[in-house]
């Protein structure tokens, strides 16, 4: 069976873009078209509004995308199950995670996974870690590497890989707006302290906490996305900021910045792994999954 056409309509769902979509699609933009257009001869409806700027779903579109989605899960799931039973599995994995994750966990959680399901392709997307569950959720992606929130969605399984604290940072180079006893900390100390803080996410929701018990509203000098550009931008002298342990570990801008002793300290939190708990079926993602239990 050729379910090209699916993977090429969900593409096209997921990016609007057909010139993103084909490149993830590794197909020409003509070859894109062309597909979708016979896909919607086959139904007898328009699934995308489309003109020279803008690509939208229709209400068939959306329709379509969840059958689209659950067709393709189902089909990848008895054809792994009927390969399983005669040769090594095969397919491919999306991991979404951060660029500190990439390189803090990969590595051990895939090398002895790799020799053992050499023919299981990973492919690995990097980017806002905020963004990890919700790619998840949206089936853009298998699994991810992220912070295990307060309050885990129903439809995932976590599994922790370690834990790790958030810590305040200070550039190294003295600066008057540093509290200067932050192991006792007061509003007068941190109401001029430009902060540098992450758009949303789990250390942003918990730095909003951390000011609100002070009875303080942080002063914010910038929001970025992705906790290394917060560490970059702090050893510039630009702040003070809100980045997780592992991050500043991995950082090459480690020494170019401190850590502030500052109490009440802010709570450590799981990094960990995520999945669909129904793609937990499929047994590619279950054989990952398994290989994640056995390292603990």
């Amino acid at each position: 069976m050729d379910m090209r056409p699916l993977k090429h309509f969900l593409a096209l769902a997921d990016t609007l873009h057909f010139g993103r979509a084909s490149e993830a699609c590794h197909v020409s933009p003509s070859t894109l078209s062309r597909s979708i257009r016979q896909l919607e001869e086959s139904l007898g409806v328009r699934l995308f509004e489309r003109d020279n700027r803008h690509v939208t779903l229709t209400r068939q579109g959306h329709q379509f995308h969840d059958y689209a989605r659950d067709a393709l899960e189902e089909w990848e799931r008895l054809r792994q199950s009927m390969m399983s039973e005669a040769q090594a599995l095969t397919g491919e994995i999306s991991i979404y995670c951060s660029v500190t994750a990439s390189y803090s966990f990969l590595y051990d959680l895939l090398s002895e996974f790799r020799t053992r399901h050499p023919g299981i392709e990973l492919k690995l997307h990097t980017g806002d870690p905020a963004q990890s569950m919700p790619r998840v959720l949206a089936g853009n992606e298998d699994m991810a590497i992220t912070l295990r929130p307060r309050r885990l969605p129903e439809a995932l399984a976590f599994k922790s890989l370690t834990r790790s604290p958030l810590v305040f940072i200070a550039p190294r180079e003295p600066q008057s707006w540093i509290p200067a006893s932050p192991e006792a900390s007061r509003p007068e100390q941190w109401r001029d302290v430009p902060m540098i803080l992450s758009e949303s996410g789990l250390s942003r929701e918990v730095s909003d906490t951390w000011f609100r018990a002070l009875g303080l509203k942080p002063r914010i000098y910038a929001q970025v996305s992705g906790h290394e550009a917060i560490v970059s931008m702090v050893s510039l002298g630009f702040g003070v900021g809100v980045v997780p342990g592992i991050v500043l570990e991995a950082s090459p801008l480690a020494e170019r910045v401190r850590v502030l002793p500052v109490k009440p300290e802010l709570p450590h939190y799981d990094v960990g792994l995520c999945v669909l708990n129904r793609r937990l079926k499929s047994p590619l993602i279950h054989a990952l999954w398994a290989e994640v239990e056995e390292h603990g």
